[in-house]
């Protein structure tokens, strides 16, 4: 009997070693590579290789033709939206360069869906976001950084939501991976800093009351002070 976890893990394990080797550079644009080359390079079945470079080529990493083979799709062409790739890119990747992009990004969606959801927000999505503050508060104090990232992501997904625009909705897995990545890339400080919480409140208080002006400033504030922390954390880890 075919053991399907393993075959699971071993589908995973080969599309992160592959991820990896593009977004790092080592797979170049314009190499070439084949299906049984790759199964024989990481040791594993043709089946498995085949799945693997299923999803590299919806991610655009790579285009597959018939008597030519695999070859490696340069930045531009990728899905910079997809949450893997975001993922693959923060760990392996440039990843001062996509903090940078990611924040720009933000700066242009996150403020107006802030605006929209002093508009449209109903009482369950202000409550989530006031509880989701408050969590924020209680494991900023504590120092749990897994905990008060849940609770981070939590309070962005529900302002997303409230917006009540089906795209920046679909935004949200975008907005997680970069506050997952700046986690677990140690660029949070040990004790979150008390001011962005506070601002996290200012929005979520400006939507509860309708104030579409405050909620749109005091988000662009967030992302400012997370980008400024972020840009910090880098330039302390750079080699004298």
């Amino acid at each position: 009997m075919t053991d399907r976890p393993n075959v699971g893990a071993r589908h995973g394990s080969l599309l992160t070693a592959l991820g990896a080797a593009i977004v790092s550079g080592k797979y170049s644009p314009g190499q070439v590579l084949t299906l049984d080359g790759v199964g024989a390079d990481y040791d594993l079945s043709r089946s498995v290789a085949r799945e693997a470079i299923r999803v590299l080529e919806s991610m655009g990493m790579v285009e597959s033709r018939r008597r030519v083979g695999l070859t490696i799709q340069p930045a531009e062409k990728w899905n910079v939206f997809d949450p893997q790739l975001i993922r693959w890119r923060l760990e392996f990747g440039d990843r001062a360069s996509l903090l940078t992009s990611l924040s720009e990004l933000r700066r242009g969606f996150e403020p107006a869906a802030a605006a929209l959801a002093a508009r449209r927000a109903d009482a369950h999505q202000c409550r989530i976001m006031a509880a989701a503050v408050s969590d924020m508060v209680v494991h900023g104090r504590s120092g749990d950084l897994d905990a008060y990232l849940l609770a981070d992501k939590v309070f962005h997904r529900a302002l997303l939501e409230a917006s009540g625009n089906e795209m920046f909705r679909a935004l949200n897995a975008v907005v997680a991976e970069v506050l997952t990545g700046r986690t677990h890339h140690g660029m949070m400080p040990a004790t979150p800093n008390p001011a962005a919480i506070a601002l996290h409140d200012d929005v979520a208080r400006a939507i509860r009351t309708g104030d579409a002006a405050a909620a749109e400033h005091a988000m662009r504030a967030i992302i400012d002070e997370s980008a400024a922390a972020v840009a910090e954390e880098l330039t302390a880890s750079q080699p004298d």
